[in-house]
């Protein structure tokens, strides 16, 4: 299987594609949805996309950790990072596409 990223410009080529909106209009709509979901992230919100999945954020603890080169012990500092939790309606689609392969 190949590997390939989607970029926003190949998002906005499909909008431009199945729409038959402008090139412009397709680039604005695509960066305006990812500057929504950005907006939410950053404001503390979690986003869900129906039947694509949920960006949810979490707040990890302090912890002590180790640095492998040395075996020093370290703290490492609490933070929030994202995740991303796939629906169940991707998931099987994808295991279903996989598995004809």
């Amino acid at each position: 299987m190949a590997e390939r990223t989607i970029t926003r410009a190949d998002l906005a080529d499909s909008l431009y594609q199945e729409l038959g909106l402008s090139r412009n209009e397709s680039a604005d709509l695509v960066d305006s949805v990812f500057e929504e979901m950005s907006d939410a992230l950053v404001a503390g919100e979690n986003v869900k996309i129906s039947s694509f999945g949920s960006f949810i954020l979490r707040e990890k603890k302090e912890r002590i950790g180790r640095n492998p080169k040395t075996g020093i012990e370290v703290p490492i500092t609490p933070r929030t990072v994202l995740v991303f939790k796939a629906s169940h309606i991707l998931k099987n689609l994808m295991n279903k596409i996989r598995g004809e392969s």
